[in-house]
């Protein structure tokens, strides 16, 4: 079970199951950084509108937090598809200072290269990471419900399996995002995911209102356990972005956003 836990100044949710298999992964909250209203604090986004220098400095504070080098970190242009990047040591420092140098149209990261941290960023989506402890293969993924409808997990999956990653093996975690009682949508939205989810399943797809409710968290669980993944290997964070500690564009727009970085420990 993930906990909170401050570092020089921030507060993290820190993923302790996966420090046994050498990986270091956390997400952070909106607290103790340089932004102010409505990016206040700890905006780790360039994309949002928030002053650049400001989320420069956040992110700075965030990598001393974490005893990480900036430029080693690794930033998606996150786009809510389905694209698939492997990251070599080359790629290192992608983004980190300008939004125009992350990766392009990029929403899930693998890698085998170890002090390569992987950084996804959200406000409500889903933050995942993957892991396979004994091929020591990682991967990160951004999903929403445009992720789902894309397989953005099978993708994921597809991609590790690549670099010598077995489903059954993985271990997966995922981070905070929008809670379904807070996450109504359209019936198109549910039409769009019905291929990868079994929409009369009540834990994602709640129909008791006057529109449905989605939980996204759930039917990428859903979407792990069809491509082999195994149920007991995946973890749920206890809280969302509901929780003030996070950054929520479904609550207030613009916002900041938050972000799970995970690294492999060499």
């Amino acid at each position: 079970m993930p906990r909170f836990d401050q570092r020089q100044g921030l507060e993290f949710l820190v993923f302790d199951e996966f420090a046994p298999f050498g990986l270091d992964c956390v997400v952070t909250t909106r607290q103790g950084g340089a932004s102010s209203v409505p990016y206040d604090s700890l905006n780790l986004g360039l994309h949002v509108g928030d002053d650049p220098d400001l989320v420069i400095e956040n992110r700075l504070r965030t990598a001393r937090a974490l005893d990480l080098e900036l430029d080693r970190m690794v930033f998606m242009n996150q786009t809510h598809g389905a694209r698939v990047a492997v990251v070599g040591s080359e790629m290192a420092g992608r983004g980190t200072q300008f939004e125009e140098n992350a990766l392009i149209s990029t929403d899930a990261m693998v890698t085998t290269v170890s002090d390569l941290p992987l950084v996804v960023l959200v406000a409500d989506c889903c933050p995942l990471v993957f892991l396979d402890p004994e091929a020591r293969v990682l991967g990160v993924a951004h999903a929403g419900w445009r992720g789902v409808a894309q397989d953005i997990v099978g993708e994921t999956v597809g991609a590790m399996t690549k670099l010598g990653a077995q489903p059954d093996r993985l271990f997966v975690a995922i981070g905070p995002s929008i809670e379904r009682q807070r996450y109504e949508v359209g019936d198109e939205v549910i039409d769009a995911v019905e291929p990868f989810v079994d929409p009369s399943n009540e834990e994602v797809v709640d129909r008791s209102g006057h529109r449905p409710y989605l939980d996204v968290a759930r039917a990428t669980v859903e979407q792990m356990v069809a491509h082999g993944i195994a149920r007991e290997h995946i973890a749920i964070s206890p809280v969302g972005t509901g929780d003030q500690r996070f950054f929520s564009d479904r609550a207030s727009r613009p916002c900041g956003r938050f972000a799970l970085i995970a690294t492999l420990i060499s």
